[in-house]
């Protein structure tokens, strides 16, 4: 297997990093932290402008046709920014969701004003009860005379303030009551009995609760013909896993060449810090997670496509790998700049915060090592059973 990027991937990677060190500063973050939409629409529409939400989608809908690595190569550039725009729940989650279930008049509506920016979309699954378990829903939707009547409650929508149309799963009741599947419904998010709650996501971003008070959809409003969604809705989330794994990847790398500069201008007993063996062992560790970090985020992205037991374990033995590993170079990063590595005055804080964030995000490690251990279990078993 050639793991060297190609001439269109290299090219990628300068751009990607070349915009967000022109256009991510200290003072570009701290305005989007303290901004009510997290993020600039004047640079969502660069990102339409430069192909990047255009880069997964078919070329038959406007997209570029790429596939997880150039999604990685762009996400660990954003990492390095500590970027906020909705990309993961926009592209990698929305229009991946869209072109696995839609039918093709939804795609055909859809997935072009995603790639040009005219439309930005949130996936709305998780709820409190579900401890990360992605079959695990309670919201309703009900068929009706009319399409479909939805009632229920999610938690943890990334971007969905931001959104125009919220991808909503909910258990489907027909005529004859549970049918046992789960579907997926498009909801416009200025719909009334949509009650967004919003608020600010550690380390950048904001994420909202949603209430569905007897919300009615027209029929159309359900994803394809309803069957498929769990899968789906599992291979979407791994996606997004493997993306976010990426940008860890570029926080990390970031955490670490500021760390590696500060011990070598920063003095003690008249000499840098960087000096002592002591630290120098410690940076040694730093970068050697760093480097675990990016192969494991590097298999996540190359088995996206693969079968869903062998898909599933690739991207939650990343998860579980990566969490612990961005969870010591952030510490070691904030240890390693003393009393200044929690202030204000630096962006070591910030950059920590939003590792901590990914490290929970979709599950933590403690969940990812148990659910990557269950599914070897099944995969044994079928070898078995054969």
């Amino acid at each position: 297997m050639d793991l060297n990027l190609s001439d269109e991937q290299k090219l990628l990677r300068e751009s990607a990093e070349r915009f967000v060190t022109e256009s991510y500063d200290a003072d570009h973050r701290r305005k989007m932290a303290n901004d009510p939409l997290g993020f600039s629409p004047v640079v969502w529409k660069q990102f339409g402008e430069l192909g990047w939400l255009a880069l997964p989608i078919a070329e038959e809908f406007g997209g570029l046709g790429g596939g997880a690595v150039e999604i990685g190569i762009l996400m660990e550039a954003f990492g390095r920014g500590l970027v906020s725009e909705p990309y993961v729940a926009t592209v990698v989650l929305g229009a991946a969701l869209i072109d696995r279930c839609g039918s093709t008049a939804q795609k055909r509506a859809r997935l072009p004003k995603i790639a040009d920016g005219s439309l930005k979309l949130a996936l709305a699954h998780s709820e409190r009860a579900a401890r990360f378990d992605l079959a695990r829903v309670t919201t309703i939707a009900n068929k009706t005379a009319q399409g479909w009547r939805l009632a229920g409650s999610k938690i943890a929508v990334l971007d969905g303030h931001a959104a125009d149309e919220i991808i909503v799963s909910a258990h489907i009741h027909d005529h004859r009551g549970p049918s046992g599947r789960i579907g997926l419904f498009v909801v416009p998010a200025r719909t009334p009995s949509l009650a967004i709650a919003d608020y600010p996501r550690l380390g950048g971003g904001r994420a909202c609760n949603i209430e569905l008070s007897d919300l009615h959809l027209p029929e159309d409003a359900l994803l394809g013909d309803g069957d498929g969604a769990l899968p789906a809705i599992e291979w979407a989330v791994d996606r997004a896993m493997a993306a976010l794994d990426a940008e860890a990847v570029g926080i990390m790398q970031t955490l670490l060449e500021t760390t590696l500069e500060y011990t070598k201008i920063r003095k003690q007993f008249g000499r840098p810090l960087s000096a002592n063996q002591v630290i120098r062992h410690r940076l040694a560790d730093m970068a050697m997670q760093v480097d675990e970090a990016r192969s494991m985020a590097l298999r996540a992205a190359l088995k996206v496509d693969a079968a869903p037991v062998e898909r599933a374990r690739a991207a939650s033995g990343a998860k579980a790998k990566i969490g612990k590993c961005a969870r010591f170079v952030g510490e070691q990063s904030i240890q390693l700049h003393g009393g200044m590595g929690v202030t204000e005055e630096l962006e070591v804080g910030a950059y920590f915060k939003r590792l901590i964030a990914f490290d929970t995000l979709f599950g933590g490690s403690a969940h990812h090592y148990r659910r990557h251990a269950m599914l070897g279990r099944r995969q044994v078993d079928g070898l078995v059973d054969d």
